[in-house]
């Protein structure tokens, strides 16, 4: 099996594992090292855990609990590719929330609530989208969590007090958005586990706090690109992202222009943007 690690904060790794195990090869007993929820993205397999039997088709999900034992079949041949999320124990008992029949129910159907988190999540892995991978491994699996347990989080009231910290956390978002900035680490810096703090910052200002990261970097880059002679590289580095390729298909996404093509418009060439809405 392949395994590439696509992310890892403090609290959430996410890994793209890709299986071309046969039927002619022999079933073997693994061990689930981590808290986990593997998304079938395509293929099927089978796993037989805690005495029972499971079919895991696409948009099926793989429930992995510290210390469980599982055997996986492979009846045809075509293999199978799963994203899968760990968390560590912290981020499960302290922000998810910890049911032992709810961890170790060792899978899930197709659960349309799960799967449109988990296609999303597949999309950011592939470059696409402004949502965090932690934020989404925190949604999916507070998600998983009222699922299976039959426990919906009931609707709270913003007070004015989590209005401000929100307000202020954005401020600090804006003052730091050169610095690589993680889910856990916002949420530390004002004594919030993570999904709280997701929670309560998308709840008041309409975003998660990765997207007005970005935005912010955005808001950076589009100013230095007008006056700032720097290379683009360069600017791309000094507002925080961690590589030219990740800014110019971020900044084309959000401007509909590259970044070359935003700062010829903005020495003058109008027709950068005059063309943009010619083809609208």
């Amino acid at each position: 099996m392949a395994s590439t690690r696509v992310f890892r904060s403090s609290a959430v790794t996410v890994i793209d594992y890709r299986c071309d195990i046969s039927p002619d090869d022999a079933p073997f007993v693994e061990l689930h090292e981590s808290f986990s929820l593997s998304y079938v993205r395509r293929g099927t397999f089978g796993c037989h855990a805690r005495g029972r039997s499971f079919e895991l088709v696409t948009g099926s999900i793989l429930v992995g609990h510290p210390g469980d034992e599982y055997i996986c079949t492979h009846d045809h041949p075509a293999g199978d590719e799963c994203l899968s999320f760990h968390f560590t124990p912290a981020a499960v008992v302290e922000t998810i929330g910890y049911r032992p029949d709810v961890w170790r129910s060792v899978c899930v159907p197709p659960q349309p609530q799960l799967m449109v988190l988990a296609e999303l999540a597949q999309a950011v892995a592939e470059g696409s989208g402004e949502v965090a991978l932690d934020e989404l491994g925190m949604l999916l699996a507070a998600r998983f969590v009222e699922i299976i347990s039959g426990r919906q989080r009931r609707p709270t009231e913003v007070r004015a007090h989590d209005r401000r910290r929100a307000v202020e956390a954005a401020l600090w978002l804006d003052a730091n958005s050169h610095d690589p900035i993680d889910l856990e680490r916002a949420a530390g810096e004002f004594g919030l586990s993570s999904f709280h703090f997701l929670r309560l910052f998308a709840k008041v200002l309409g975003v998660t706090p990765h997207q007005y990261l970005i935005r912010s970097r955005l808001r950076r880059a589009a100013r230095l690109l007008a006056d700032d002679p720097r290379s683009i590289t360069e600017i791309a580095l000094d507002v925080g992202f961690g590589d030219l390729s990740n800014f110019v298909r971020t900044f084309h996404r959000a401007a509909a222009v590259s970044p070359r093509g935003f700062r010829r418009a903005a020495k003058g060439d109008c027709r950068i943007f005059q063309d943009r809405l010619d083809a609208n």
